[in-house]
């Protein structure tokens, strides 16, 4: 398989210009002050957090080959996947030579990094560990492999678990846990827990935090910030008129 067949969009082109409008929807409520305040709870700067959507959104597109596993070719005969009615892409095989594992940048990088700062500002080492575990094993629960794809979950799945062990773990905390937990549990139990099963499904690329999580992943995140958004604690006017200044 040549190299540039490892990036691609994750999902079908309506279905990922669906998430573009998302992300311009909350660049607009955060300019209009409504979301601006989520994001001083959630622990980043309005700004960066922008930044740092448009990064995850921008990075879905490539993958980083980390290995090449050998199996049977595809048995299918199209480019695009149907999944709880989400559409997936999936690459055009040139030369098929096995599977290749890769970590998608905007699903797995992105959110990673952004979770390990959270827990380590917000110091939810032992929080963290629990909600990602509880996401994580509601994930590989719901988790399917899929011909030619790889692993893929239902979209709303990975959000709706990390609210709700969220919440129930700290209310003043939730928004951090919902992104902690709804990115690195989604990207433990749906990815890395079925790694086994990648080689006998014949997806020319099994991409961790691609085709078939990304889209749970970057919906986890938004629903953190309207976590944030509809929660109270001791954020001050003073902390958001410094974040507004400094983002």
């Amino acid at each position: 398989m040549h190299v540039t067949h490892l990036h691609y969009l994750p999902l079908t082109l309506p279905f990922y210009l669906g998430l573009v409008g998302l992300f311009l929807l909350v660049v607009l409520l955060v300019q209009v002050g409504i979301l601006s305040y989520a994001y001083v709870r959630l622990g980043i700067r309005p700004g960066m957090a922008l930044v740092l959507l448009l990064a995850s959104l921008i990075g879905s597109y490539f993958n980083i080959p980390i290995a090449d596993l050998p199996g049977r070719p595809p048995e299918i005969g199209h480019e695009i996947i149907s999944y709880y009615g989400m559409q997936y892409s999936i690459p055009v095989i040139v030369d098929w030579s096995g599977t290749i594992i890769a970590v998608n940048v905007g699903g797995a990088l992105v959110p990673g990094a952004v979770s390990l700062y959270l827990l380590a500002k917000h110091e939810l080492w032992i929080k963290g560990f629990i909600g990602t575990a509880c996401v994580a094993a509601v994930s590989n629960m719901f988790a399917h492999p899929i011909a030619g794809l790889g692993i893929a979950l239902p979209v709303f799945v990975p959000g709706l678990a990390a609210g709700l062990v969220s919440v129930l773990l700290s209310r003043r905390q939730a928004a951090p846990l919902a992104y902690i937990s709804g990115s690195l549990g989604t990207l433990i139990g749906a990815d890395l827990l079925n790694l086994g099963d990648i080689q006998q499904l014949g997806a020319p690329v099994a991409s961790i935090g691609g085709a078939g999580t990304f889209d749970g992943i970057f919906l986890a995140g938004i629903l953190a910030v309207l976590i944030a958004s509809l929660s109270r604690g001791d954020t001050t006017p003073n902390d958001l008129s410094r974040s507004q200044s400094t983002g």
